[in-house]
């Protein structure tokens, strides 16, 4: 399959309390499927996972099956320490009939890479689904170097690569010596140079309260190769990025966005707090300008 367009890992709008509102989480749902993005995350780091008991990641993802079933793609998010524990959720993204799964490196353990790779085909026997994977060292603490890649890509249903290193040679690696691999940005200040080197999707937390501006880009770059208006849009996205991937408070972020937007996130789960005052006031005065900006050049 193609993971073409924005795929936005979704956030998990919560209570006060910390439970889970269900229903604002099918109306977040809902305003993405209709503002256009092309895919859907669940289970990934932006909705929190990490916090959520196993119970709570199978209901999501069920529940994020039935809204976007025949509209958009679902991903369902395998991340987990323990293997077990990505075992069921790949088996239950098969059962329920998800597109794909998002497999990533076992958190804090540490594997070899020849470790990783076997970790990463166990998830794939389970699920026998199309495959993004997911690097991201500056979380798991290891990279999916190269006998990572070489391992895995021995199974067809590794079809694509989340890179959020950070690490721009890896851009050029994957786009010179992985053609197979489907590459997607996965580091939004490095948006315009994984669309310059060939990348076909992106997947942006900040397409969850800024869809549209996010399309825009995708949409100059990938779609009609226009470098010159993407590098206009991204220079208009630039200070959100700084923002979200240089302020330690994405998740924070990104729920007050969604907040801003009109939508319910409610606060991000323990350890995490939301933002303060003036992080929010830099917050909306930095997405003030940059959807005037944007606006005025999507109608030149």
């Amino acid at each position: 399959m193609r993971f073409d367009g924005i795929h936005t890992p979704a956030i998990t709008p919560h209570r006060e309390d910390g439970s889970i509102d269900r229903d604002a989480f099918v109306a977040h749902l809902e305003r993405l499927i209709a503002a256009g993005v092309h895919g859907i995350i669940n289970g990934g780091s932006t909705g929190e996972y990490y916090a959520q008991s196993m119970e709570e990641r199978l209901e999501l993802a069920t529940l994020a099956r039935e809204v976007t079933k025949g509209r958009v793609q679902l991903m369902v998010g395998t991340v987990a320490i323990r293997l077990e524990d990505s075992l069921i959720m790949a088996e239950h993204a098969a059962r329920i009939g998800a597109d794909s799964i998002l497999v990533g490196s076992p958190p804090y353990s540490v594997p070899t890479e020849r470790e990783n790779a076997l970790n990463a085909l166990a998830i794939d026997r389970a699920a026998d689904l199309p495959i993004m994977l997911y690097n991201y060292p500056g979380r798991m603490g290891i990279n999916m170097g190269e006998e990572f890649l070489d391992r895995v890509g021995r199974s067809r249903n590794f079809q694509a690569i989340k890179e959020s290193s950070g690490d721009i040679n890896r851009v050029h690696l994957l786009g010179r010596d992985y053609p197979h691999i489907q590459m997607s940005c996965g580091m939004d200040d490095q948006a315009l140079e994984f669309f310059a080197w060939g990348a076909q999707s992106w997947v942006c937390g900040g397409s969850n309260f800024l869809p549209g501006e996010h399309l825009a880009l995708w949409r100059a770059c990938a779609v009609e190769g226009n470098f010159a208006k993407g590098r206009r849009i991204m220079s208009a996205l630039m200070p959100l990025m700084r923002v979200l991937e240089q302020g330690g408070k994405f998740i924070q972020c990104i729920k007050h966005g969604v907040e801003m937007a009109g939508g319910y996130a409610g606060p991000p789960r323990p350890p995490l707090k939301g933002l303060n005052k003036d992080d929010k006031r830099q917050l909306e005065q930095v997405v003030r300008v940059l959807k005037t900006t944007i606006a005025q050049i999507e109608a030149e």
